[in-house]
C-alpha cells in the first residue's frame, strides 16, 4: 500500500482504478537509469493513466534526460477475497523485523511448514519448523525488546507451508517493523512496515490461509 502523502501530486478522477501490468516490465522501466543515482542526483518519477485501454506512461527524469515508457495494461485478475477483517482479529503481535529475520535464518527451512503459535501465557510467540535435522523452536516473550505490542487474547497454533511464506520475506528484508495478525479461522497477516529514505512509509501486505488444523495431540 503506497500512501497518497508519499507522492509530491497526486490526483485520481475516479473512485478507484484496477488494472494488471508485467511486474517485469515495470521493474526495468524504474531502473532504466541504474539501481544507484549519481551523486547529487536523483531520479524523479512521473505515472499517468488516462483510462481504460490507454497504457500507463511513465515518465523519469535524471539529470536533466527524461525517458518515457509506455506500459500495456491488461485485464486484472479477481483478487481472492480472505475476508480478513480488523473487527475479527484474535492475536496481534508488532515485532521489529529483525527479529522475524533472524528467525529465518535460525529455523529449518527444509520444513515444509511454519508452525505459529500465539498465546496471552507461556510461550507467548513461538516459531516452530519440522525440518530433516529434528524440530526446532523459537520463543519470543511478550517483554522482548524485539516486541513493539503484544495483544493475545487466546491461544492458537496453526501451520503455513513455508513455499508460500518465502516470497513475503523480499519485504521483510527491506522493512522495519511487521505486524502479525490471525483471526479466528487461522488466516494469518503480515504487515510489513517500510520506510523510505525520506522517512515516508508504506506497507505490504501478506496474507496466507493455514495448511491444516492441529490437534492437541500432535503439539
Amino acid at each position: 500500500l503506497l500512501q497518497a502523502e508519499i507522492f509530491q501530486e497526486f490526483a485520481v478522477q475516479e473512485e478507484s482504478v484496477t488494472f494488471r501490468i508485467n511486474l517485469s516490465v515495470l521493474l526495468d522501466c524504474l531502473t532504466i537509469f541504474g539501481t544507484s543515482s549519481l551523486p547529487g542526483a536523483s531520479t524523479a518519477l512521473r505515472m499517468c493513466y488516462r483510462g481504460y485501454g490507454y497504457p500507463l506512461t511513465l515518465f523519469l527524469e535524471e539529470g536533466g534526460v527524461v525517458t518515457v515508457c509506455k506500459i500495456n495494461t491488461q485485464e486484472p485478475d479477481e483478487l481472492l477475497d480472505f475476508d480478513f477483517c480488523s473487527t475479527n482479529v484474535v492475536n496481534k503481535i508488532i515485532l521489529q523485523s529483525e527479529g522475524l529475520r533472524e528467525a529465518f535464518a535460525e529455523l529449518d527451512m527444509t520444513s515444509e511448514v511454519l508452525q505459529i503459535t500465539m498465546s496471552p501465557d507461556k510461550p507467548y510467540f513461538r516459531l516452530s519448523t519440522f525440518g530433516n535435522a529434528g524440530s526446532a523452536h523459537l520463543d519470543y516473550p511478550r517483554d522482548s525488546d524485539l516486541m513493539e505490542a503484544f495483544h493475545c487474547n487466546r491461544t492458537q497454533t496453526n501451520r503455513y507451508k513455508i513455499s508460500l511464506l518465502k516470497p513475503s520475506t523480499k519485504a521483510l528484508a527491506l522493512s522495519c517493523k511487521v505486524s502479525i495478525r490471525t483471526d479466528a479461522q487461522g488466516f494469518l497477516s503480515l504487515q510489513y512496515m517500510i520506510r523510505n529514505e525520506d522517512g515516508q512509509i508504506c506497507f505490504v501486505e501478506y496474507y496466507c490461509c493455514p495448511d491444516e488444523d492441529i490437534t492437541e495431540a500432535e503439539l
